[in-house]
């Protein structure tokens, strides 16, 4: 184990000559390639990114909301992040009568700032290797259970130890699938607001048709505050909460940028899989991945119908739709730069070196069988993935395909207590209604849950037995089905929620229709057997001593840990793309509020612009945030390696100062989340002059600018 966790290391400092390529920890840049980000352009040292005792660069850098990356710009806990990381919390404080997400939103002062119902920012502390400590623990003679159990139970230890009662977050995370270990202390901030966002023509503009493009023109911002208590402390929303003063904030440049200049982003990625083989790419494209498409598909079309109809509908289904859209376009994007890029062949052909390599008398006792292993449990789950892929499409676009099986068990536990328990439990379930009651629209969630029921029924295959009852009865049509479902249910409307909280019976819901559907496909969503749970330990150690081998193998490579939501950083250069006749730039490493106005279509939800942006276009007032050529920049492109996570990502200069804020990848390279391609990977980012041009000129929110330290 020792030696494994020496050549992990070994690796990753191998592998950090290449700029471009990799997702690194903050605490081996002094040591790993402080001299080659110097070299390139960097004018920081590696004690001014990440220090444990002093301020540095990654006390500006917060995880937003658990799903995206934010920075701190100012002294008061300005917070930048991207529009589409800001969209769920803009479209619940949207109402048709203040419709934020279609109108804008700019608060002239503290007091007109906006608390949304849930929202938090992470800051990152320090991180630590324990490595050592918990792989001393185990050995290749234990289960995999046996495993998790006493890695578990050491990683509780740690928690507790770094945690300081509780007052920072602690996580232990896994690294090459289980041979290195690292903890990473955090503090959450849970009292964050709303300070300012464009309309959604300017912060979506393009939307799904341009989502993954170049050449882009989204102004993808939106700008939120973090409050603390008087002391500086995390808590709980009030009015006493004061701005947090940050232990630092980035300096916000308008210079501008050129080709083959430095820059580095700093974010949280949240998933890459290089470490995976051949068959799992093969089983993604061919059998996951479609699933995935189409039972998105299905979803956003019957959302869109009724949303289309309706403002208030609209807005209140607006972030889920997105979500679904969004992950949409990128499924089919993979399986298009997966197949096109032939990636499962080039990875094949790094498993035959490996299995030579593996198959050598000294290596064949613990290596021998690792592929073999590995492919024989993709062969034997493709039709699983399918099916299961199928089903979460389903899940992740009906609220009551799950709703129903979450709260069941809670509403007979509600009935079978007596008054006092009754009256501890009530305030929660009043509140888990509001979440998800309040602004459901039934018409949409019938048409929803019915429509991916006629699909999952006629696709999934091994689908679950109950939901192939109703479809042999039904001729696979579920519509009416589901109707009467939701007719019929105590889960079918916040009134009938309601009237059963004050006359509760279990009988119920034990009988309740929308419960069974739910509970059939929750059930089969959980389902396992002792022939799965076996097949999948011997994949999980198959892959463990894969990449273990290929670390022993080849000590000298490019091998990096994958994503996996914790702090990374990444460098390279702007880069242009070829030349693109869709872009008016003279570089194709930019685009131009020009370009911006010619895709302009009056009433396209798209591509629609607000009349103020198009006057200062034609005034050509752009204040002092023109580029020196004249033109007014709206996105540009480097080459660093980004993934999801990385959204709102701060994108920095040789001097660590803000230059733009990372939104995007090129469809091109959609394959980079398993196989880095120097040539297409780009990431698309929002230029900060145009943030700022936005909240100036258009907006007028001279308030905001005030704040920010920039630097001309």
């Amino acid at each position: 184990m020792k030696k494994i966790v020496l050549l992990c290391a070994l690796t990753l400092i191998s592998a950090f000559s290449f700029a471009d390529e990799g997702m690194w920890f903050l605490m081996y840049l002094k040591k790993m390639n402080e001299a080659d980000m110097q070299k390139k352009g960097l004018k920081l040292s590696a004690e001014e990114i990440y220090s444990i005792n002093n301020s540095s660069l990654k006390d500006a850098i917060v995880q937003f909301n658990g799903g995206c990356t934010a920075e701190i710009v100012s002294g008061s806990g300005l917070v930048f992040t991207n529009h589409h990381c800001g969209y769920g919390a803009i479209a619940e404080l949207s109402t048709p009568q203040h419709d934020y997400l279609t109108n804008g939103f700019w608060a002239k002062n503290h007091a007109e700032e906006l608390k949304p119902k849930s929202l938090y920012v992470r800051f990152f502390v320090r991180m630590d290797d324990v490595s050592k400590r918990i792989l001393g623990l185990v050995n290749d003679k234990m289960s995999e259970k046996e495993r998790e159990k006493i890695i578990n139970q050491e990683i509780a230890k740690i928690q507790a130890e770094n945690s300081e009662g509780g007052k920072y977050v602690v996580s232990v995370r896994s690294f090459f699938n289980g041979n290195e270990y690292y903890y990473f202390v955090y503090q959450d901030y849970t009292d964050v607001r709303l300070v300012g966002t464009p309309p959604s023509s300017i912060g979506k503009f393009g939307g799904d048709t341009d989502n993954w493009e170049w050449p882009r023109h989204t102004g993808d911002f939106s700008i939120f505050r973090v409050y603390a208590d008087k002391n500086g402390n995390p808590a709980e929303y009030s009015k006493e909460n004061v701005p947090l003063k940050p232990k630092y904030f980035l300096p916000v440049s308008i210079k501008g940028i050129k080709e083959g200049d430095f820059s580095m982003i700093l974010g949280y990625p949240g998933r890459t899989n290089r470490w995976m083989n051949a068959a799992g790419i093969d089983q993604n494209v061919k059998f996951a991945y479609p699933a995935w498409v189409e039972a998105s598909k299905v979803g956003m079309d019957a959302m869109k119908k009724h949303m289309d109809k309706d403002q208030a509908v609209k807005l209140n289904y607006a972030s889920k739709y997105s979500g679904v859209a969004n992950y949409w376009k990128n499924r089919q994007g993979m399986i298009d730069a997966l197949t096109k890029h032939k990636t499962a062949a080039t990875k094949a052909k790094q498993e035959k070196k490996f299995n030579k390599w593996a198959n050598k008398p000294a290596n064949k006792e613990k290596y021998g069988d690792v592929i073999s292993v590995i492919n024989d449990y993709y062969a034997k789950t493709n039709e699983k993935a399918r099916h299961d892929n199928f089903l979460t499409g389903l899940l992740r676009s009906s609220t009551f395909a799950a709703l129903p099986y979450s709260l069941g068990q809670a509403l007979v536990q509600y009935a079978q207590a007596n008054e006092a328990k009754r009256s501890e439990i009530l305030p929660r379930l009043n509140a888990f209604l509001a979440d998800n009651y309040d602004k459901a629209y039934m018409p949409l969630e019938v048409d929803v849950l019915a429509d991916e029921l006629n699909l999952y029924a006629a696709k999934g295959g091994n689908i679950a037995p109950y939901i192939r009852e109703m479809a042999t009865k039904n001729n696979g049509n579920f519509q009416a089905d589901v109707q009467k479902a939701f007719d019929n249910s105590i889960f079918g409307s916040k009134a009938k929620m309601e009237a059963y909280l004050n006359a509760p019976d279990p009988a119920i819901v034990q009988n309740d229709p929308l419960l069974k559907i739910s509970t059939a496909l929750m059930d089969k969503y959980r389902e396992s057997n002792p022939e799965l749970e076996t097949l999948t330990d011997k994949f999980q150690a198959a892959t463990r001593k894969y990449i273990a081998g290929v670390l022993e193998m080849d000590p000298n490579g490019k091998h990096y840990p994958d994503a996996n939501s914790t702090l990374r950083l990444t460098y390279g250069t702007i880069r242009a793309l070829p030349k693109d006749s869709r872009n008016d730039a003279k570089i194709n490493n930019y685009t131009t509020l020009q370009g911006t106005i010619a895709k302009y279509k009056a009433g396209d939800e798209e591509f629609d612009l607000p009349k103020r942006l198009m006057e200062l276009y034609e005034n050509k007032d752009y204040g002092r945030y023109a580029d020196k050529a004249g033109y007014m920049p709206v996105n540009f492109l480097s080459d660093q390696d980004i993934t999801g996570g990385n959204s709102g990502s701060p994108v920095l200069n040789g001097n660590g100062e803000l230059i733009g804020l990372a939104f995007d990848g090129n469809i091109e390279a959609m394959a980079g989340d398993v196989i880095f391609d120097p040539k297409l990977q780009r990431t698309i980012s929002v230029d900060i002059r145009y943030v700022l041009f936005i909240i100036d000129k258009f907006a007028g929110a001279t308030n905001i600018i005030d704040e920010l330290k920039i630097v001309e």
